[in-house]
């Protein structure tokens, strides 16, 4: 189940305090009392207590669905789900226009596993609600009831428009990257069922390999995909920076080559230019380099890493004044670019410019305490609530 977080301020907003238009007027002080405490308890999310003064105000004056509903909701706050539906049913009936009821007597449906029961309201809740909130709410468990009924698309579809709401939210996030990882697992073991020795089933396993580091497996599949089909786009860019990772012997040449081929058939792909680039700089080949470089950030002028390796290559080559541009649009596509902050003070250097090379230098210094801080952090299991490290 979802479990997801209902915070206070959402549920204040979802359920203010209010005067309840009482029946039974002779009973009015015990009834202002009670609703008073409850609110309380409801702010300082002690739901069992706030449960306890409804269920006495519902004694004094049953006809009230508000009440029902408040109810409904510290029972839902404390994960009695079957006592909130309960809550929610009595108070729909009572007041059928109460909307929220209806909402989270929905949402408690789908914490019981039914989920078919609850879609209809959750989707026209999720589609129609302003409230942030609790549109949010309702879409994590609209998530789980698609999930429950082996609607997957329909679940990724939710989750994905989740994250474009609330894209720093780490329940969003969490339950994100869960449903779309266990949806990508579900699509591959279907793919290598239905076309175990297709193109597609071997480039899936080639990216899998590849971003598990195990390199070796990762280029005997793009070799697979090259074998089936020598032209298809993006491989031979693959193989290459596949080759160059797993640092065998051999492998930066052989990997000079793969990129090669890549431009040859796509002379737009500028990452596949960027590496051979910076390959051909490592090899002195400065010409060569430049050349590569300037075709990269011809068609991505915002790809951070030419630009770099472009200030690299003219300060080798003696033009730290065109480095220096080159380097500044780096910073300023990433101002945590620590080697951007290094390779500007070295062409400050070769200008001359003492006070700009201290202040380059200076920023370099900082990221590299910050990284190591952050390393050390990460060592020690040293997070914060939110899971990331400060």
């Amino acid at each position: 189940m979802v479990r997801a977080t209902l915070f206070l301020g959402a549920l204040l907003s979802l359920y203010p305090p209010c005067s309840y238009a009482f029946s039974q007027q002779p009973a009015a002080a015990s009834l202002q009392q009670y609703s008073e405490e409850a609110q309380s308890a409801m702010v300082a999310k002690h739901y069992d207590d706030a449960a306890k003064d409804y269920q006495k105000l519902i004694q004094l004056d049953p006809g009230i669905g508000e009440i029902y509903s408040n109810l409904g909701l510290a029972y839902f706050q404390e994960g009695k789900y079957g006592r909130a539906v309960s809550a929610f049913q009595q108070a729909l009936k009572l007041k059928p226009g109460l909307l929220n009821a209806k909402y989270f007597l929905a949402m408690s449906l789908t914490e019981l596993g039914q989920d078919e029961k609850a879609l209809p309201t959750l989707e026209q809740g999720f589609g129609n609600t302003q409230n942030p909130e609790l549109k949010r709410l309702l879409g994590l468990h609209l998530e789980t009831a698609f999930t429950g009924l082996g609607h997957d698309g329909e679940a990724v579809s939710v989750a994905i428009e989740l994250t474009r709401l609330y894209p720093n939210d780490p329940e969003v996030l969490y339950q994100t990257g869960r449903l779309c990882g266990n949806f990508a697992f579900l699509s591959m073991q279907r793919l290598q069922q239905v076309a175990p020795e297709s193109v597609w089933r071997h480039l899936a396993s080639g990216d899998v390999f590849e971003s598990q580091g195990d390199y070796a497996l990762a280029i005997r599949e793009y070799r697979r995909v090259l074998a089936l089909d020598p032209n298809r786009p993006g491989v031979h860019y693959r193989l290459g920076r596949a080759l160059l990772r797993s640092k065998q012997p051999g492998s930066q040449a052989e990997a000079l080559k793969q990129f090669e081929q890549e431009l040859e058939m796509d002379p737009t792909n500028g990452s596949a230019a960027y590496e051979a680039g910076e390959i051909y700089r490592k090899m002195g080949q400065l010409n060569k380099a430049q050349r590569l470089l300037e075709s990269a950030l011809e068609h991505y002028p915002d790809l951070e890493e030419a630009q770099v390796e472009m200030g690299r290559v003219l300060i080798a080559g003696k033009q730290p004044q065109l480095a220096v541009a080159h380097l500044q649009k780096a910073i300023s596509l990433n101002p945590e670019d620590d080697v951007a902050f290094f390779q500007l003070a070295q062409a400050y250097h070769e200008l001359g410019n003492a006070a700009e090379q201290q202040k380059a230098l200076a920023e370099f210094q900082r990221l590299q305490v910050q990284k190591a801080q952050h390393q050390e952090k990460l060592s020690v299991g040293a997070y914060t609530g939110q899971g990331a490290p400060q």
